[in-house]
């Protein structure tokens, strides 16, 4: 039975209206005075309860600014792709308002009197959530403001200019080490504790010493090591303390969607911080309804062609796997493939016979399983928690930062990577064959890498297949600086051209593909096939006709496409966002970098 640890969230109302010169120059908080509430420790645990924030279940749709999804929404990265962006209609992402609540406890905290080894916990959180929101920043800007404390209008560090990436990286860096060391390990379910620090220890460090590794314009990578040392040090301990394990309980066809369909992952020894839903206490989150089928998040092929055979042989090594239709591209995959999109045969409740695939334009004709719960009950659907931070992740970190240092030796390798290959039921990664034959497609694909270009790209591949549509492939993308990847529009299933097809894997046709000058036929002149169930049929063409499916080549097959939008990845500019014009005409010690 899940555990009542709701917080209260009544300090996250301290926030005052800004004044015109910015979130940072309000005047202190006028409904908690420091004199009268920093007294004890309930009160500083109250404040930091109150800066809690998880991502929840809406993390499964927060994929759509990589290749791997194609979406029909408005997204940043594809608009400013697509051209015509600037520092005038990119406004987002430069609000202080969660910085300065942060900063105003930590000025304050001290005045409680309470034990040192108390304070520091509570202190530990605080600079927890300092180094978040700092690294939300760095990724999206690199230089930023930083600021240490609360400033009122007329101060002066107002209008300060940016502070180099250097300097806040170091900064995020410290206040992660004092909360890795400093913050209990026994905290109320659902809240981050030691093993969350480390995590977003291990996250930040990972992510930045991977930056200066392959950017080589922030001119850092002489630095680049002492950041991926760290990554591999602390993901090292976490590993060491054996406190958490891979869950595996020797079903490799569902103990990897066990994680994201839980009603309750308190226990589970995988998840190191869970956000809890329930809805019998008032509590509760169903994504069902947007998470699956014709909704602006469609799988891409790509995707799909990069998860392994289940002997562990390379997918695309298949003659002609390029042209597998739907069907063929299930047959004998790593299970994690179909506990993350539906697969051919798969029954939807409360259906009793198989789902067929719906083809509508824009969209791939794959559909996204991970996050969806299969179930009618909508007590289930709103109790399903979310697994904020996964043992999988340490353990791919350490072995990311290792291969990248150059010093990953085979053991490590069995004691990370292949911990998540068994799972799966998938042969191990051997490190010395990995290096002797490097995947050519993926080689092409991350052609930066300069030494252990084998184990590094099955590295990549088992983040992008481990942790797809849980919100990592873009930080990844722009890390490995591999933005080119994202010019590539988002192709879907392949059909060889007009005719019948099989989708539900009976070998039994279900659907037709008609040329679209062609009108669908009346309900009751349609076809039926030998099961004498009604044939669904589409009217195909070249993207930009009124087809109901567009194909590669029209009416002549290819893969399904899904825009006809030219993208255009600019190096390095748009791997970077500019600080919203508006914000530089207040502070005009501003200045815009990389070509913004």
């Amino acid at each position: 039975m899940k555990k009542n640890i709701y917080i209260l969230l009544t300090i996250a109302a301290i926030a005052i209206g800004a004044c015109k010169k910015g979130e940072l120059s309000r005047f202190p908080q006028t409904s908690i005075s420091p004199d009268l509430f920093f007294k004890t420790e309930e009160d500083l645990a109250l404040y930091v309860n109150g800066l809690l924030s998880l991502p929840d279940r809406n993390s499964y749709l927060n994929d759509q600014s990589s290749d791997n999804v194609a979406t029909t929404a408005s997204v940043e990265v594809k608009n400013v792709m697509g051209g015509n962006t600037s520092a005038q209609n990119i406004t987002s992402g430069w609000s202080w308002t969660r910085l300065r609540n942060i900063n105003y406890f930590l000025e304050n905290y001290n005045k409680a009197n309470i034990s040192s080894d108390v304070k520091k916990h509570y202190v530990g959180l605080a600079k927890y959530y300092r180094a978040e929101f700092y690294l939300d920043k760095v990724k999206r800007f690199s230089d930023v403001p930083w600021y240490s404390g609360t400033l009122n209008p007329d101060d002066k560090e107002l209008f300060k200019p940016r502070d180099s990436r250097a300097l806040v990286m170091d900064s995020i860096m410290a206040d992660l080490d004092f909360a890795y060391k400093n913050v209990k390990e026994s905290v109320p379910v659902g809240t981050p504790g030691k093993w969350s620090a480390a995590v977003l220890y291990i996250r930040a460090a990972l992510y930045e010493g991977a930056f200066r590794k392959y950017h080589n314009e922030l001119n850092l990578k002489a630095t680049a090591n002492a950041f991926l040392e760290t990554a591999a040090r602390v993901s090292g301990e976490v590993i060491t303390a054996k406190k958490f394990s891979i869950y595996n309980t020797g079903k490799p066809l569902q103990d990897y969607a066990t994680l994201f369909s839980s009603q309750d992952l308190s226990t589970n020894n995988e998840v190191i911080l869970n956000n809890i839903f329930d809805q019998a206490k008032n509590r509760s989150q169903n994504v069902n309804g947007v998470v699956f089928g014709d909704y602006e998040q469609a799988p891409a092929r790509d995707l799909v062609q990069t998860y392994l055979m289940k002997d562990g042989t390379r997918f695309t090594d298949l003659p002609g796997y390029d042209k597998f239709d739907f069907v063929k591209e299930f047959e004998n995959r790593d299970p994690r493939l179909s506990q993350t999109l539906v697969y051919p045969g798969w029954i939807r409740v409360p259906d009793a016979k198989p789902y067929l695939q719906r083809l509508n334009k824009n969209f791939t004709g794959y559909h996204q399983l991970k996050g969806y719960v299969n179930s009618t009950d909508n007590i289930i659907l709103n109790s399903v928690d979310f697994p904020v931070y996964r043992y999988a992740e340490v353990l791919l970190s350490y072995a990311e930062a290792l291969a990248e240092l150059g010093t990953l030796n085979q053991t490590q390798l069995d004691a990370s990577v292949n911990l998540l290959r068994k799972r799966a039921g998938l042969p191990d990664l051997n490190l010395a064959l990995a290096n002797a034959n490097p995947d050519p497609v993926l080689q092409q694909q991350f052609d930066n890498i300069e030494s252990n270009k084998g184990v590094i790209i099955e590295i990549r591949r088992e983040r992008r297949v481990e942790f797809a549509f849980e919100n990592s492939r873009y930080d990844d993308l722009m890390r490995w600086k591999a933005g080119k990847l994202l010019i590539k529009s988002p192709e879907g299933m392949y059909f060889p051209g007009l005719g019948k097809y099989d989708v539900t894997g009976d070998g039994i046709e279900d659907i037709i593909l008609i040329d679209r000058s062609l009108t669908i036929p009346s309900e009751a002149q349609k076809e039926k096939n030998s099961l004498g169930v009604t044939l669904v049929y589409y009217r195909t063409g070249a993207i930009g006709s009124d087809a109901t499916v567009f194909l590669k080549n029209g009416a002549s097959g290819g893969a399904i496409v899904t825009e006809s939008v030219t993208r255009k990845f600019e190096e390095p500019k748009y791997y970077y966002r500019p600080i919203p014009q508006q914000q530089v005409v207040l502070n005009p010690a501003l200045k815009q970098i990389f070509g913004w």
